[in-house]
């Protein structure tokens, strides 16, 4: 049938099998809509993607605070002066 959408083509590899075969024992007499599926690991993915870049600006702002608080020990202003001056020496 003619479309202007892409199509795409599913093979039922050992693990898409496995994954198949376990919705159809839950739902015997249901169709699988592999579209429906498509549609619910892509939200899916999409919300692991979300999730994790959340957890890294978290784990990256409470390394921040926790070096500018001095809590790691770090000398804040020599920091500040090897990023201004580090990669040019004759300064």
């Amino acid at each position: 049938m003619p479309t202007k959408h892409k199509r795409h083509s599913v093979t039922e590899t050992p693990r898409v099998k496995v994954a198949l075969d376990e919705l159809r024992a839950t739902a015997p007499n249901e169709r699988v809509d592999l579209a429906e599926l498509v549609i619910l690991g892509a939200l899916s993915k999409t919300e692991e993607h979300r999730s994790t870049g959340a957890e890294r600006r978290r784990a990256v702002a409470s390394l921040a605070d926790r070096v500018t608080t001095g809590e790691l020990g770090i000398d804040v202003e020599a920091a500040g002066w090897v990023r201004r001056h580090g990669w040019n020496p004759q300064r």
